[in-house]
């Protein structure tokens, strides 16, 4: 996002005021990724995006309960605070490329392991769950 900002300079709003929102907004995704966080380590579970296959439980409770993905949700609401800091309208392509990715490459395989995993409580879960909110 940085660097498709510096390659266009001439498209960066004259945005005095940005820093304070920018703050407040990365503030609120940190505060998300902890809360889900606190509730895989509540269930001891892993926290290891990598190792799926490691879940002990299917955590269902606290931030899980409005999003499948809060630390994901919560990375993605960072890079809309660094996107607003930026203040450059082509940063913010950055936000839709990384949610694409993730659902692509990462959550798509997580979830097919939590279904082999959990079964029908996973499915459950899926359906009453939104993957983002």
């Amino acid at each position: 996002m940085w660097a498709v900002a510096r390659l266009a300079p001439g498209l960066q709003f004259a945005f005095e005021w940005n820093l304070a929102p920018a703050v407040v907004i990365a503030v609120i995704g940190l505060a998300i990724d902890v809360a889900g966080l606190v509730e895989f380590r509540k269930a001891r579970t892993t926290m290891n995006p990598m190792r799926p296959d490691a879940a002990s439980a299917l955590v269902r409770g606290g931030v899980f309960r409005w999003t499948r993905n809060p630390m994901y949700l919560g990375m993605a609401t960072v890079l809309l605070g660094w996107a607003i800091y930026l203040a450059h309208p082509l940063s913010l392509l950055g936000i839709p490329c990384f949610v694409a990715y993730l659902n692509r490459f990462q959550i798509a395989p997580e979830e097919r392991v939590l279904e082999r995993r959990f079964g029908a409580q996973f499915l459950a879960y899926r359906e009453s769950v939104r993957r983002w909110l």
